[in-house]
């Protein structure tokens, strides 16, 4: 067990635990233990395949871009290519995950359901790319994990309103394989997962391994253009006015500046 994150294992499958309350925010350390924790289970010839889940109301708020420096580690550096650099190790992966998503999964939060080969959601489940709402770009790789997903069209929609995506509309999409209810969510989760593990392992990795190819290699290429995007807004006034504007909870007043 790592601080933040709690793991279990029962019949071949392994479920991993974000606690990291309220909001489960994503900074560079917790991904980076996440991504310790996929490495060692694809270590664990016990574990077959990984159900992803967090603990509250909330899947994942993103990134907390609230403070003076957001995106910043305690000395005040950029954490970002920290961040996405362990991102890029989550899609490295070789077993298969099998996303619960309870509640709100927003910006950098969508980015890590998009780790999942699968991703089963609760009816209370919202999806957002909210990056354009804050005058900010998207990363975490959900410019290229997103429309590989729901198609382009799809993610089109998603990125450039920001609006939040409800669990039966995400299934329609695609974003989503199965809505549970909220009481049963990770339980349906780990029974999909328990589908996978019940297979030949060898021929599941293998499987998912042709079907994601290059995966891991497209999100590192991703999120280097991402995080330039991001290092440039983050200094115009729009970035600054999105961010007060969503904490006031009222529409951007922005001015392309």
């Amino acid at each position: 067990m790592t601080r933040h994150i709690a793991v279990s294992i029962a019949d071949h499958v392994a479920t991993v635990v974000i606690d990291r309350a309220p909001h489960n925010h994503v900074n560079a350390r917790l991904v980076e233990a996440l991504a310790d924790t996929f490495e060692a289970l694809d270590r664990d010839d016990a574990v077959r395949a990984i159900v992803l889940a967090t603990e509250g109301k909330v899947f994942c708020g993103g990134a907390d871009l609230t403070g003076d420096k957001p995106l910043a580690d305690d000395s005040g550096e950029s954490e970002t290519p920290a961040l996405y650099s362990a991102a890029v190790r989550l899609f490295a992966a070789n077993k298969p995950v099998v996303v619960a998503v309870q509640g709100a999964a927003v910006g950098a939060g969508l980015g890590l359901a998009l780790v999942g080969d699968f991703r089963v959601a609760a009816p209370e489940a919202r999806f957002s790319a909210n990056f354009v709402t804050l005058g900010f770009h998207a990363g975490f790789g959900i410019t290229h994990t997103l429309p590989r997903v729901v198609g382009q069209q799809h993610a089109a929609m998603m990125l450039l309103t920001g609006r939040r995506v409800k669990a039966e509309d995400a299934l329609r999409y695609g974003l989503v394989d199965e809505v549970a209810p909220l009481v049963e969510v990770r339980a349906a989760a780990v029974r999909l997962a328990a589908e996978i593990a019940a297979n030949a392992p060898l021929a599941v990795e293998a499987t998912r391994a042709t079907l994601r190819a290059d995966l891991a290699q497209a999100v590192r290429q991703r999120t280097d253009h991402e995080r330039a995007e991001q290092d440039r807004l983050m200094q115009t006034a729009d970035f600054r006015e999105g961010i007060s504007a969503v904490g006031e909870r009222r529409p951007g007043r922005f001015v392309r500046g």
